[in-house]
């Protein structure tokens, strides 16, 4: 008998004849995540099973193997011989000293001797005999289950309970996007939530130094480096936007400053993206939520956009429920640390809500729009996370 962890995916078994390219990715993955700890991984029928690993890093590899997208849920398994004494054995080992509880057997092998059925009512007998009272079966509200997982070969897995995971699809397996990474809150969040659907996340960070500060870099560098726990790594590259607000500061309306801004920015990261072969533009735009993102905003931003579609997976989110989901993948306490972005260098008092296009178009011809443009991705630093 050892002690083993039990790895499920859901959403795959969907995939019919692709589904082994998509097993292929999150096995990868997962050795991905448990590649520093002492550890096999193996390929099961449905699942992965970890094993050979040291229990005082148990908690460690299941915390990983959480923040693989994919992974449906989770469980602490003992292995062990299906014969009926060797599950009495383990669900001994499994079982509480006391209460109400009940046994759910499924069986992998169909050759076994006894149903599903005939295996419960077996070890419920056995452990109620063991327990000499301390012990009620309650089948439908219990204090704990007993799980029998009945496999080929005999052998059978034992287990107590379901750890969820992030679920979702293996990244990796839906192309690649390109995220605007700001600092804030909303956008560590739509990265999760497309790499969640299976999309490798590279990030792009603009900055204003000297009017923004090393911490402000920094604190972004952080939120890459957490993202990168559920996205299997991210390359994050920071280009520099602060000649181009200089530009609109001194030559265009301050209300327009925005906008504008925002139409430098698709422009850059839509040819950045497509230098690095990133299929689509990722931002944490929410309907509504600031001046800059209504719908004529957003309509302002898209139409500088040459071939890429931009994704924007928290559109008709509040900002309720984002704050919920990043405290949830842990990055809300270092989005709020209060380092400015960008887009607070000469922030104007009143920005235009509903932008006009061509009055947009008007101030635009102003600038030297691709000499500022080329002067950006003159120098791009490259960060690997």
């Amino acid at each position: 008998m050892k002690k083993v962890i039990i790895v499920r995916y859901a959403e795959i078994w969907l995939k019919g004849k692709n589904r082994g390219f998509f097993e292929h990715a999150l096995e990868t993955n997962l050795r991905r995540a448990i590649r520093g700890f002492t550890c096999e991984l193996v390929k099961q029928s449905g699942r992965y099973l970890v094993q050979n690993f040291y229990e005082d890093e148990s908690e460690y590899i299941i915390e990983k193997l959480q923040k693989v997208f994919g992974v449906h849920s989770i469980s602490v398994a003992l292995e062990t011989a299906s014969d009926m004494d060797s599950l009495f054995e383990a669900s001994k080992i499994l079982a509480r000293p006391s209460g109400t509880f009940k046994v759910e057997s499924h069986r992998g092998d169909k050759k076994y001797p006894m149903t599903s059925v005939e295996i419960s009512k077996e070890l419920g007998a056995r452990l109620l005999e063991y327990a000499k009272g301390a012990l009620r079966v309650d089948v439908h509200t219990p204090e704990f289950v007993v799980r029998v997982d009945i496999r080929e070969h005999g052998v059978a897995l034992v287990f107590a309970d379901f750890i969820d995971a992030v679920g979702g699809m293996p990244v990796g397996t839906a192309g690649k996007g390109l995220l605007l990474l700001s600092g804030g809150i909303d956008s560590p969040v739509a990265g999760y939530m497309m790499a969640k659907r299976g999309m490798k996340i590279d990030g792009l960070h603009f900055h204003s130094y000297p009017y923004t500060s090393m911490q402000a870099k920094e604190k972004v560098e952080e939120l890459a480096n957490l993202l990168s726990e559920y996205t299997c790594g991210i390359n994050l590259y920071t280009i520099s936007v602060t000649h181009i607000q200089e530009a609109i500061h001194e030559h265009c309306k301050p209300e327009l400053m925005i906008t504008l801004l925002r139409r430098f920015m698709y422009r850059i990261a839509e040819r950045h993206a497509k230098k690095i072969g990133a299929q689509c533009l990722i931002t944490g735009e929410s309907l509504g939520q600031v001046a800059s993102q209504t719908i004529e905003g957003m309509t302002s931003s898209n139409s500088v956009m040459e071939t890429l579609p931009v994704l924007r997976p928290l559109v008709g989110f509040d900002k309720s429920e984002i704050i919920e989901r990043s405290i949830k993948m842990g990055t809300y306490e270092t989005s709020i640390l209060p380092y400015e972005d960008c887009c607070t260098v000469f922030l104007p008092d009143f920005p235009a809500i509903r932008p006009q296009l061509k009055e947009i178009l008007e101030e635009e011809s102003k600038l030297d729009v691709e000499g500022l443009i080329a002067q950006s991705l003159a120098y791009v630093e490259k960060i690997k996370i």
